[in-house]
Parts: structure tokens; sequence; C-alpha cells
């Protein structure tokens, strides 16, 4: 990936390499989310929280080298993207309920994401 992307050269690995980093920060979510289904310091609870933790660390060391690596505004904008991987989480892992309107929110989101990351190739 170089030390610098320049502007204008974002291409589709650059995305799918921030879309994974992403999906490893929601997995700390995910991780967290588990740790609750436990009592307070049981096994299960100090397993998962442990997890979560350590998902968290790889998470900013490879948030470290996409900060160096990209305009801060690209970053954060396919940061926001979380969200449908947290939609995704929910009703894969959790049978949580996914409506209309959480499709249309993450819809937006993923549209201004578009926006930006096209404005970054101009």
């Amino acid at each position: 990936m170089g030390n610098n992307i320049e502007k204008g050269r974002i291409g589709v690995k650059h995305i799918l390499f921030l879309q994974f980093i992403v999906v490893i920060y929601t997995a700390s979510g995910v991780a967290g989310k588990l740790a609750s289904g436990y009592e307070f310091l049981s096994a299960g609870f100090i397993l998962f929280y442990g997890l979560e933790i350590l998902i968290l660390g790889i998470y900013a060391l490879l948030w470290q080298q996409v900060i160096k690596r990209f305009d801060l505004s690209v970053a954060y904008a396919n940061r926001s993207v979380a969200l449908l991987w947290s939609v995704v989480w929910a009703s894969l892992i959790f049978h949580e309920t996914v409506t209309i309107k959480n499709l249309i929110g993450v819809a937006i989101v993923i549209a201004g994401t578009m926006i930006v990351n096209g404005e970054a190739n101009e």
C-alpha cells in the first residue's frame, strides 16, 4: 500500500482494507455483547471481555496504519460503515430484528461514504 495514498488514487483494494479494519472494530462490539450474557467475572465474561480488549488492541494498531496512509476524512467516512456491520451482526449472530428504519439509515450512511470516497478520487 505504500507510505501514502496520493489524492485520486484510492482504489477498491484500499476501500476493502478499510472495511476489513471496520469489521475488526465491530467484532469488538460482538464480543462485548457476548460478555454481557455472562455473570460479572465469570469464566465466560472474562473470556469474551478479554477477547473484546484483544480485538480493540488489534484494531488500534491497524487504525494507526490507516490514518497514516489515508486522508482523515476518507478514513472516518469509511469507519461510519460500522453501522452496516453492526446491523449484520445483530441479525446474524443475535437474531435481532432489522427494521426498515435501520435499513434506510444504513443506506444513507453508505451513500455518504460513497460520496466522500468519490470526492477523494477527484
